[in-house]
């Protein structure tokens, strides 16, 4: 492992002060679940870690039926998975926390640290997106807000700046006669990383009619992937069996999966029509079980 400096902050104004002084490559360090083995691996080679579990402003994680569920980007997996409110009106993202590698794991993963490594595999990004979540970063320029879908701009790579900081993720109260849901598959049940995921979430009127739907996609395209032409096909009908299976066929056109040591680029695209079928299937079961 290569040498470099370790600092602990304890406060957001120090952290800032910390990025725009610094010399070199930055990384922010909070459950250390890959950064770890990046670094003994020799895959990043900072000049600075920055320990962020001090900071109270990165630890929040609250919710209220007005403003929503606000998430620190140190809160970590489980703390989601286990949250009564995040269980009860935001499944899919409680369903996605409680994948993310093994107990052990989430009990040290933080939910920034799932958003920043930009993993194309990452699971609780789709639900994020489906839930409309947003970002709020802090930098040498002050505070913004940017929309979660325009977060990621590849493999690894966030749209922040040197010097820029994730602070938090902020999602909506969720809309009456909703639901969610984060499937994936995995050739284990743990620690494994999904060969494609779908989160699917679904608004209806008093019936089964759709009045909205919003579908993403886990590890079949470079960044994490909506689906709009499936959603647009949902929108307005009846979700009866053939309106799910049109949209598991768009939401497999839309994919772009490569081949690799986890599944064939033809084998994802299968993965994704079943799984996408199969998350609005348990949407529609939650809301016929009165659960939203």
């Amino acid at each position: 492992m290569r040498a470099f400096d370790y600092r602990a902050p304890t406060t957001l104004t120090e952290v800032l002060a910390l990025l725009a002084q610094a010399k070199g490559e930055v990384r922010p360090l909070v459950g250390g679940t890959d950064l770890i083995p990046q670094l003994r691996e020799g895959r990043k080679r900072p000049a600075l870690v920055l320990d962020l579990k001090r900071i109270p402003d990165l630890g929040r994680l609250e919710y209220d039926p007005d403003m929503g569920l606000r998430i620190g980007a140190a809160v970590t997996c489980s703390a989601v998975a286990a949250h009564p409110q995040v269980r009860r009106h935001y499944a899919a993202l409680a369903q996605a926390a409680a994948l993310v590698g093994s107990r052990a794991i989430q009990n040290r993963a933080s939910i920034g640290g799932n958003i920043c490594n930009a993993s194309p595999s990452a699971d609780t990004v789709p639900p994020l997106l489906c839930l409309s979540a947003r970002a709020f970063v802090a930098g040498g320029r002050g505070q913004r807000e940017v929309e979660l879908e325009r977060f990621f701009q590849g493999p690894g790579k966030t749209i922040l700046a040197k010097d820029e900081l994730l602070v938090e993720v902020v999602v909506p109260p969720p809309a009456k006669r909703s639901a969610s849901c984060y499937l994936r598959f995995t050739p284990r049940a743990e620690m494994d990383i999904a060969v494609a995921g779908v989160a699917a979430l679904i608004v209806l009127d008093g019936g089964r009619q759709c009045q909205e739907a919003r579908l993403a996609l886990a590890a079949v395209a470079p960044r994490p992937l909506r689906v709009p032409t499936a959603e647009a096909a949902l929108k307005g009908r009846a979700l009866d069996a053939q309106a799910l299976e049109e949209a598991g066929e768009l939401a497999a056109q839309a994919a772009q999966p490569i081949t690799d040591i986890r599944g064939g680029a033809e084998y994802r695209r299968r993965l994704v029509r079943v799984l996408t079928r199969q998350a609005l299937e348990q949407c529609l079961a939650a809301l016929q079980a009165g659960q939203r």
